[in-house]
């Protein structure tokens, strides 16, 4: 007999929902917050927080999970709505602000990867799937290069990424529709 594991309760996944909210926030901020901070802006007491996310490690594990999960998923809506070419413009826009995100919590997440106390994730790996997916759907309706490698894009796309941290506003949108551009089959 097989016992299929229970779904949390509904103010327990709520709960959840509102910290990593208000932590997602709080770390775009860019400053160190405070734990006790990020359970006020979500409206729950320490004690819920840490039930959740006993570390700050963990909090940050998670926040970046779903990070990396809403950029996954969001590509599938984006290639239903747009061509190819602006659905990918579209979604690489999404995955910019995630990155903006990110960079926040980077170094707590690089010393959590060093140590072992957060699990690396196989971001690279996803990335460069859902690029797969673009690339393939605009090779089908002939938007977008037969001829391009999606490790090739995930590797300029992480160039934009790094070169643009803390450069001049609007940069990164021109290097990402220049890369778009150099994607297509014809510029626009």
């Amino acid at each position: 007999m097989s016992v299929t594991p229970r779904r949390p309760r509904a103010d327990v996944a709520r709960n959840r929902e509102l910290l990593l909210s208000a932590a997602r926030a709080a770390f775009a901020g860019g400053e160190a917050v405070a734990l006790e901070t990020i359970a006020r802006d979500a409206g729950v007491g320490t004690g819920t927080l840490y039930r959740h996310f006993p570390t700050r490690d963990a909090l940050v594990e998670a926040v970046y999970g779903a990070e990396l999960d809403g950029v996954v998923e969001a590509a599938s809506g984006v290639l239903a709505e747009l061509p190819p070419d602006l659905a990918l413009r579209a979604w690489l826009a999404r995955y910019a602000e995630s990155v903006a995100t990110k960079r926040a919590m980077m170094d707590t997440l690089r010393a959590g990867w060093a140590s072992g106390r957060i699990t690396t994730p196989a971001t690279r790996e996803r990335i460069t799937a859902v690029l797969a997916t673009f690339l393939a759907e605009g090779a089908r309706t002939g938007t977008l290069r037969a001829d391009v490698e999606p490790d090739d894009v995930a590797a300029m796309l992480l160039g934009v990424f790094l070169s643009t941290a803390g450069g001049p506003p609007g940069q990164p949108v021109r290097l990402l529709d220049l890369l778009v551009d150099a994607l297509r089959t014809a510029p626009r």
